[in-house]
Parts: C-alpha cells; structure tokens; sequence
C-alpha cells in the first residue's frame, strides 16, 4: 500500500523498528507549532491501552489493572486511568492520535483559524466533539476531534462544508474550551449592531438594538464568520483587521500590540460575501468595487461600546478591506497607566497645568499620541474648565468635553474648525493634527492668546517639530513664544509577567544600541507562554521623550539653530531620548531590548 502525500510539515516520523518507548516529537518538529505527527503512520498499533504503556504515559501493571476492573465496571480501561489520574487527557489524546495513525494538534499552542471554525455550527461540534482548527490546503480542513473514531462527525462536516476533513486528535476538555470560546465570541459580537445615524437618534438612552442583524442558527455561515472574526479581534484586544485578498484566499491578520499577526484564511468562494457583509454593515455601496470607501459601525461586545472605522480598498487580486477597532474603555489611560514616569512626567504635566501655551505630541502613526492627550484631558477636565476638540475623526467619546468632527464634505477642516472654536470661548482646545500651515498657525496664535492647545504633529523625535512648524511658514519667535513642550513618543509592547525571564544585557549589545555603558546591565528578554499566545508579549508601554522649552533653548529656536544643536542642548538639560527612557523600562523588567530597538529604530 502506498501512503499517502503529506504536507511537508506533515511528514511522518520513520519508523526505526525498535520496541523501546519512543520521544514524543515536539511541535517544532512538525513545522506547525501544535501539530504534531504520529511516530506510525498507516496501520494499527493495538489498544490504546497498549500505546499508553508503549509511550510511557504509565505503568503495564496499572493499565493491567484498569483493563481488569474496566470489565466488571462496563466502562473502559482509559477513563478509569483518567479518573485514577494515572494519565492525563493530553496523554490520553496523543496515545490514541498514535493508536489509529493521526496527527496529534495541541489546541493550547495551535493558531485556531476562526474562518475555518465558523463553517460549522458550534452546535453541532459539541455533540461531535469536533471542530475545524485550520485548512491543510484549499480544499481540505483540518479538525480536531476528540473521538476520532467518530465517522459520523466527518460526514456531517464535509457535508456542511462542502471541504474535505483531515482529523486530528485532541484533548477532550480543550476542544471543550474551544468550543465554549467560539460560541461567546459568536453571541458577544452579535449583541448590537448600530449605525451612526442610530447612534445619534439614541443619545444617552443606550445603544439601539437591531435584532434582525443578530445571526440566528438558520443564518448563512459568511455572517457567523464575519461576526467571529470581530469578536476574536476584539477579545485579544487588536488595534485593526486587515482582509487583503489573495490568489486563492482571503487572508486575516490581526495588529495585536502594534504587530500583525495571521488570524484566518477565507476560502475564495466567500471572499465576495465576506466584504459585502462589512459594507452592509457599515453602511457602503455594496455595488461600488472600482474606488475605496469608509465607513463606521458601532457594536456592542460584553457590554463594552467598540466603534468600527471600516476601509474599503480596491487591489490587484480583489476587493480587500481594514477594519480600525476604537474601543472607548482603551481612551481613558491614565499617565501611569500609559508609562510616563519621573522628570519626562513632571515636565508634561508643568506644561498642560499652564493656563496658555502649546504642548505638541509627536510620532508617527499609531505610536499612541491621540491616547496620551486624552490622558492629558482627563488630569484637566473639570467643571471650571470649557474643553473642545476637533478630531479626524472623533476617535473616542469623553463624558464633560466638547468633541467636534472633520467634516470635509461640508467644508469643515480644521483650519475652519479651529477658528470656529475660538469663538466659543474654551479654555482648552485640542486639535487631532497640525497638517498644513493655515492650522499651525491658528493654533499658534490661539496659544498666543490665552488659551492652552493640545495637538499632535508628525516628526521623528522631540527637537524636529520646532524644524516642522519653521517649515510650515510659522515665524520661529511665535513658535519660541507658544510652544511650552514637545513630547514625542513610540509603542513598545510589554514583556509577559507570567513568563518573562531575567537576562544579562553585555556591554556589547548596548554599544551597539546607541546607548553608553560601562558595565553590563540586568534586564529581562521575553519567553512564551498560553497566557501571552506563545508571543513573550502582552500589551504596551510608551517610551518617551520630553523636551521643554528653557530660556536657551527659546533663544536658539529665534535664531534658526539646526535640529542638532537644539537636541544636544536638550539633552544637556535633562531630555532622556526614546531610546534611553526605553533601556529604563527593560531595567525594570517592562519591555525587552530587542523590543526597544524595534520601535525606536
């Protein structure tokens, strides 16, 4: 008999004719991390019983006994060894992966593909035990099962899905788990689908529901998907979904801490009804393939509000689409939360504590600006004080504060909104971003005249947005006189704490960073662990770097001094650059060199 053809990271391990209990493969061995093969492929090996001794899972003479007392009990030999605790049900779903010739997947380390999950009901994967995990090729599934012996659970599944099926063994209580996750993600991302022009209606009554958009068990399986593949990005608290169309797929990834990562592949044939279902949602032009749209939605998931900016894009190989994911609980940060400590703290606070002036965030995007100057707002909201914003768009929605829209079509930019704001009487503006010269210098002059302005600006480092606002056509003696502090800042995701490992850092490696040092220092570098995904990482931090504008440094921003000489006379006077407020966090165990190195490139 000729076996059959394997993917590569499939291939069975040879045989070596030996009696003697055989290692386990790891999943890095199988080229899957989480699947793994068997050490026997194509033909049987006995009892399951028989495998349990053969690995070294337990003992013959209590397999022996369980067999004996499994007769006179009418149950079988593996669940009083379950019972027993004798073995547990990862032994036990690897001996029978080895006993009937079948790929062993350990849904604890496997990269779960919702898209391929979300073809069968959960329903029914609970009574089978069964479960697609992942596509072996096109046309092929894989599943995971905790009875493979369960000819009826693959009929069922290829019928439903119109794909083969590829079984694979694993633990009872994890596809349990799984199980039990995908239904709450399913239930959880359907709870409400609202519109703006809903929200608006609404008010402050609650958000509306629309029980119609609400997948029932009689929907088809693109809306189930389309609302798995929210909910998983929201449970693992990405930032954006990226759908981007490829020759045979439609490939999901996830920017989970600032870095993508694959999530799910959508066979070619839904890809069309996967996109139409984001533009219903979001209220687009279902029939418009040829130019990019934008959209939003507002969805309900655990009682938590998440705000869905939807981005349509018409490429090469198809219609693809990214999902910007705004959730209103991430807004309010306070500045410890954030990672903003010592004199870069004092510094900022001094400047936005000061009845006029401009304090500017910069960095590029999605370095986490926006987030520090809510913090900001949130230290200044008060009663006494009148707060307005004018954003692009309003990103998120804070109780007391005035928030204003971009509104290009209308004519609102702002440069229009700005000046509009100044005549209603604020004591604090905040303006999304400086963009053209007309902005910049309302702002300025805004600054100038009582009031204190909060905005961002796209530059590199803290000394460049004095250079920036130059080349704007700003005069540099209103810039010396306005602008109190520049804070400019970068993302870098945390080291897990439950598996974080100390580390030497060696003079070297600093050397090499950039950063001075004599001695080598004590850090920490990441792991991997289930609880962070395997990654090492969860969650981020900020790295920043504060300048403020002392008596000299306003002298040499008169007289046009270049970008370099103010940095060094920054850095004289106490501004930590990102790099080294960055090697303070991994001294105390926050982020890893490696990390640092990665965002302040």
């Amino acid at each position: 008999m000729t076996p059959p053809d394997y993917p590569s990271h499939l291939q069975p391990v040879p045989d070596s004719g030996t009696s003697a209990a055989p290692a386990l493969p790891g999943p890095e061995e199988s080229g899957t991390p989480g699947l793994t093969p068997p050490l026997h492929r194509g033909h049987s090996r006995g009892y399951v019983t028989d495998v349990l001794v053969e690995l070294g899972f337990s003992s013959p003479e209590l397999v022996s006994a369980a067999v004996d007392n499994a007769r006179n009990a009418g149950r079988t030999p593996e669940s009083l060894l379950l019972e027993q605790g004798t073995v547990n049900e990862e032994q036990l779903s690897r001996a029978t992966a080895e006993r009937y010739g079948l790929d062993h997947v350990d849904l604890n380390v496997y990269n779960v593909d919702v898209a391929a999950a979300a073809l069968f009901p959960v329903t029914m994967a609970r009574r089978y035990m069964a479960v697609p995990v992942g596509y072996m090729d096109q046309h092929t599934l894989l599943v995971a099962a905790a009875d493979p012996a369960n000819v009826l659970a693959v009929d069922d599944i290829q019928i439903a899905t119109g794909l083969d099926c590829h079984i694979a063994v694993a633990a009872k209580a994890d596809v349990e788990a799984l199980l039990s996750r995908l239904g709450t993600l399913q239930s959880a991302a359907a709870e409400a689908i609202i519109t703006e022009e809903d929200s608006e209606e609404v008010g402050d009554a609650g958000l509306a529901q629309v029980s119609d958009m609400q997948p029932s068990a009689d929907d088809a399986p693109v809306i189930k998907l389309v609302y798995s593949i929210l909910a998983q990005a929201v449970a693992e608290g990405a930032s954006d979904v990226h759908l981007e169309p490829e020759e045979g797929e439609l490939r999901i990834r996830l920017r989970v801490d600032g870095v993508l990562k694959e999530s799910a592949h959508v066979p070619k044939r839904m890809i069309g009804a996967v996109i139409s279902r984001l533009k219903i949602m979001s209220e687009l032009d279902i029939a418009e393939k040829r130019v990019p749209q934008d959209g939003r939605v507002s969805v309900a998931v655990e009682e938590r509000r998440i705000d869905l900016r939807v981005t349509t894009l018409p490429t090469q190989r198809g219609e693809g689409a990214t999902i910007r994911i705004l959730d209103e609980s991430n807004a309010q940060r306070s500045l410890d939360e954030l990672g903003m400590e010592g004199s870069a703290r004092a510094r900022f606070e001094d400047a936005f504590g000061q009845a006029y002036g401009a304090v500017l965030v910069t960095g590029p995007t999605g370095s986490g600006k926006s987030t520090t100057l809510y913090a900001a707002l949130g230290a200044l909201n008060e009663i006494t004080k009148k707060i307005i914003t004018i954003e692009d768009p309003v990103e998120y929605r804070i109780e007391g504060v005035n928030q204003m829209n971009v509104n290009r079509k209308a004519g609102l930019d702002f440069a229009t909104g700005l000046r509009s704001i100044l005549r209603a009487d604020p004591d604090i503006v905040m303006v999304g971003e400086i963009r053209d010269a007309e902005t910049a210098r309302i702002a300025i002059e805004a600054a100038l005249t009582g009031h204190m302005m909060l905005t961002t600006l796209h530059t590199n480092d803290a000394p460049g947005a004095i250079a920036r606002l130059t080349e704007m056509g700003i005069e540099t003696f209103l810039t010396a006189s306005a602008v109190d502090c520049v804070v400019a800042q970068r993302l870098a995701r945390k080291l897990c704490s439950a598996c974080k490992r100390r580390t030497i850092i060696p003079v070297a490696a600093l050397t090499q960073a950039g950063v001075g040092a004599a001695t080598e220092v004590e850090g920490y570098e990441p792991v991997g662990c289930p609880r962070c995904g395997h990654g090492g990482y969860s969650g981020r931090v900020g790295l920043y770097s504060v300048m403020s504008l002392s008596d000299r440094l306003k002298e040499m921003t008169i007289a046009r001094a270049a970008e370099t000489e103010i940095a060094a006379v920054a850095r004289q006077e106490g501004m930590l650059t990102l790099r080294e407020d960055g090697i303070t966090k991994v001294r105390s165990g926050q982020t890893s060199l490696e990390e640092v190195l990665r965002v302040t490139a």
